[in-house]
């Protein structure tokens, strides 16, 4: 009998946000799958898991591995997929591996947990009444500012993400291409003692964070064609 791929949901930030059913089902699966190893083997110290099989699944080794863990689960083992942070395969490696499962049959179980993009949505201040996830723009600019073009021409709230030392140039390219049409939330370090959110305009706000050097773990949240929020800073 085959056995099952739980996709396993763990902190963004605050080890508190943790699941009772994903700690359980990490003690519980026969093979533990992480992103990187590192980050991996803090997450279980993290809540006293050891002594479990694991393997490291990661956008450089995502095809050959994948083949490796379905082998795993045809045989009956229990795999529990994680990522470095947050929920697995969104916008994270693990997709090859789902697909695999469901074409050989494999029964997938999500267990829920921590996101960084619905915190962001309920404190922008803006109406949730339909939004777009676009995620990671082009690291190069050209293609970056050719993407957010094409993303003025919709009307709706827009979810963007990026590395954090990224989060000046990408207030910058916003504030060029949208100038002060769409009020901004940034929110800063969810979930951290150093959580914060800035309300504004991108040429507001790009010109607070270059002065402050801001770095960190961010989401960007566009609102809407004349939505409205607060225009204070954090």
């Amino acid at each position: 009998m085959a056995g099952i791929l739980y996709l396993v949901a763990t902190p963004i930030g605050n080890p508190d946000d943790i699941t009772i059913r994903a700690v359980r089902t990490l003690k519980e699966a026969d093979l533990i799958v992480y992103e990187e190893r590192k980050e991996g083997a803090r997450l279980l110290r993290q809540y006293g898991i050891e002594g479990k099989p694991v393997e490291s699944l990661n956008e450089h080794n995502e095809a050959a591995v994948s083949g490796l863990i379905l082998q795993k689960l045809k045989e009956g083992k229990s795999v529990a997929l994680v990522s470095d942070a947050g929920t697995p395969v969104f916008a994270d490696p693990g997709i090859v591996l789902v697909q695999k499962s469901i074409q050989a049959g494999i029964t997938i179980v999500p267990i829920p947990g921590a996101s960084s993009i619905l915190p962001a949505l309920i404190v922008s201040g803006f109406p949730i009444n339909g939004f777009v996830y676009y995620g990671f723009l082009s690291p190069k600019r050209n293609r970056r500012i050719a993407e957010l073009q094409q993303l003025k021409k919709d009307g709706r709230m827009i979810v963007l993400m990026e590395t954090p030392y990224r989060l000046v140039a990408l207030m910058r390219d916003i504030a060029e291409v949208l100038g002060e049409s769409r009020k901004v939330c940034v929110a800063f370090d969810l979930t951290l003692p150093t959580e914060e959110f800035y309300r504004g305009t991108a040429p507001g706000l790009y010109q607070k964070f270059s002065k402050e050097g801001k770095k960190g773990e961010f989401v960007v949240v566009l609102g809407p064609l004349g939505g409205r929020t607060e225009t204070a800073g954090s």
